[in-house]
């Protein structure tokens, strides 16, 4: 007999601010959290720590730890993990988030050390963990032939982000953390998105033994839809374009379900992103083609920026 209290395994697979906010929202129900992040950053802080130490890069593993902490100490650490020294010199921009976890590391011998002892003294509620220990770098081949290298720049397109990507790759190969391989198989959901589709979601599973991984899931899959395009990755885009790219580099035929939302956002905020050439990301008809159920409705957040909120996708994900 199935114990009752069993907590449901939900696992997260992405990086940036969109997980940063989804995991905020999950971390209140009685969920069994592991939330899996991207470790080929290439740009800022943590990609100079990445050249310069030869560590995999913190940035997503920051916010990670960052989202699922207590929420007692939250605020107050927010503000000292996103803390950016200003100074000419080698703490110049370096976040005092991306230093703790390199001390961190350096003390206790290891990535998965640190990233432990971490979380222990934030008490976060789940586990973070890299996709893969792999240094490897995300290479993007363009429509016109072009390869990109690196991801911040595909992040931060120095070409003309009208031009779409047409492949994506990792070199050299990485090979899936044993932790994350079981953490994905044993899931009971396992939630993509939402996050920079190229740059972001879509190198996790260029890593060999991800697709082998989802292909053994036991769980149900749930892919979370941007709010906005991004400039260089999916200008253009309607959620049935993220969703396809999703499932074609997934391996998937079809997600169990998808989350779009349907609400509008102010005119003001709108004006902001349109000078980024950010648009909301539509959700169309052949959406449905593409999942078992498209779960619809009003997701922004009422704050100044397009996010989600956080309790709105938490509780539809805790729901399944």
């Amino acid at each position: 007999m199935l114990c009752a209290m069993q907590r449901k395994k939900v696992v997260r697979i992405g990086g940036g601010s969109g997980g940063y906010t989804l995991l905020r929202g999950l971390k209140n129900f009685d969920l069994d959290i592991t939330a899996v992040f991207t470790s080929f950053d290439s740009g800022g802080s943590a990609g100079a720590l990445r050249e310069e130490f030869g560590v995999l890069p913190p940035g997503d593993v920051r916010r990670g730890l960052l989202a699922l902490a207590d929420e007692k100490q939250a605020e107050i650490l927010r503000q000292l993990f996103e803390y950016r020294f200003k100074s000419s010199g080698s703490l110049g921009e370096h976040s005092f988030g991306n230093l703790f976890l390199l001390a961190l590391r350096s003390v206790y011998g290891g990535e998965i050390e640190g990233i432990r002892k971490a979380s222990e003294l934030l008490n976060i509620k789940g586990r973070v963990l890299p996709v893969s220990l792999d240094q490897s770098h995300v290479h993007a081949i363009l429509e016109d032939g072009t390869e990109v290298i690196g991801e911040t720049n595909i992040d931060i397109p120095k070409h003309d982000g009208n031009l779409r990507i047409k492949d994506i790759f990792l070199d050299p190969p990485a090979n899936i953390y044993a932790e994350t391989d079981v953490a994905i198989r044993e899931a009971d959901l396992v939630v993509v998105g939402p996050g920079d589709l190229y740059s972001s979601i879509v190198p996790i599973f260029c890593v060999e033994g991800v697709k082998e991984a989802f292909a053994r899931t036991k769980g149900k899959t749930v892919a979370i839809c941007n709010l906005m395009t991004k400039w260089g990755e999916t200008h253009g885009f309607a959620c049935s374009d993220m969703i396809r790219e999703l499932l074609r580099y997934s391996g998937l035929e079809k997600f169990d379900y998808v989350i779009c939302n349907t609400g509008t956002v102010s005119e003001e905020i709108l004006a902001n992103y349109e000078k980024e050439k950010k648009y909301p990301m539509r959700c169309d008809a052949t959406l449905g083609d593409y999942a078992g159920k498209v779960i619809t409705g009003d997701f922004f957040s009422s704050a100044d920026k397009a996010r989600h909120d956080s309790e709105k996708i938490a509780k539809i994900i805790s729901q399944l």
